[in-house]
């Protein structure tokens, strides 16, 4: 393969065979090497082809400065979460996580460890990115020798979470909040904890999370239901009485206001999780 661009002595950028541009790593792979040599294909080690320019050009940037051992140990980590989650992910991980990995271990360094507030929250809402977090912890010990606190599993399952939504904004600590407040108004107004190995609070917890999604995009149901939220009203007043109370705190501190479906939906869920209470 013929060299088109020299990042560094471990990273080039060729062309394949369909003309697209591809990042080749390996150590030594470019060392005394310029633009428009053949590179020998038997010293790479990865090979990154990113279907989107813009997140090809961000990573190749990142590549600059960031060692070949940590890229490595990042796509090591994407590998794991992406059997662990059985899902697509945005290739945007590749630069986010990466550059997160990196960030990381400079701040370990000079002794600066961040702890995460909603580490706890985290592990419970998004349980199987979490342990793609705790993973990832074990992967760069045993990689890097670098000892990362237990809070660093949280910030890194949030990259997992925000690859994994259709925006490419990171919502996922909004989420998490948001999430975190719902469930506290509930525990409030009933004075009670929930089981949360439970289906019914899964199924609670995933409504939630899609619902501050909507919100923090300005969202709403396009179709309202009053007819059958007047029945739900009627027939569950303190499941009721809960969602508007759930309304008042996503209005008083997002600006955002519930409308019927919502209402309806939240109801339902709430006397799930509240109905052996």
């Amino acid at each position: 393969m013929i060299i088109k661009r020299v990042l560094n002595n471990n990273t080039v950028i060729s062309t394949n065979s369909q003309g697209v541009d591809v990042l080749l790593m390996g150590k030594g792979v470019a060392f005394g090497k310029k633009k428009g040599e053949v590179l020998d294909i038997a010293l790479v080690e990865k090979t990154f082809l990113l279907k989107d320019k813009g997140t090809q050009n961000k990573f190749t940037e990142l590549l600059l400065n960031v060692p070949l051992e940590h890229v490595l140990v990042a796509e090591k980590i994407i590998n794991f979460g992406k059997i662990k989650l059985g899902k697509n992910l945005n290739e945007i991980i590749y630069v986010n996580l990466t550059d997160h990995i990196h960030s990381a271990i400079l701040r370990y360094q000079e002794g600066i460890v961040l702890k995460n507030p909603l580490r706890w929250d985290i592990a419970r809402f998004y349980s199987d990115e979490y342990a793609v977090g705790e993973k990832a912890i074990d992967i760069v010990k045993k990689d890097l020798g670098v000892t990362f606190e237990i809070d660093e599993a949280a910030f890194i399952a949030l990259h997992f979470v925000n690859a994994q939504l259709e925006q490419k904004d990171n919502l996922a600590y909004e989420i998490a909040e948001i999430t975190k407040g719902i469930e506290e108004v509930i525990k409030t107004y009933y004075r009670t904890e929930f089981d949360e190995a439970s289906l019914d609070y899964y199924r609670f917890i995933t409504h939630v999370k899609f619902f501050a999604q909507r919100l923090l995009k300005g969202e709403h149901y396009d179709d309202e239901d009053d007819e059958l939220l007047t029945i739900l009203k009627n027939k569950y007043p303190s499941e009721y009485a809960c969602a508007r109370k759930i309304g008042e705190y996503v209005q008083a501190n997002y600006q955002y206001e519930l409308q019927s479906t919502e209402l309806l939906y939240l109801t339902a869920h709430i006397r799930r999780i509240t109905k052996n209470l």
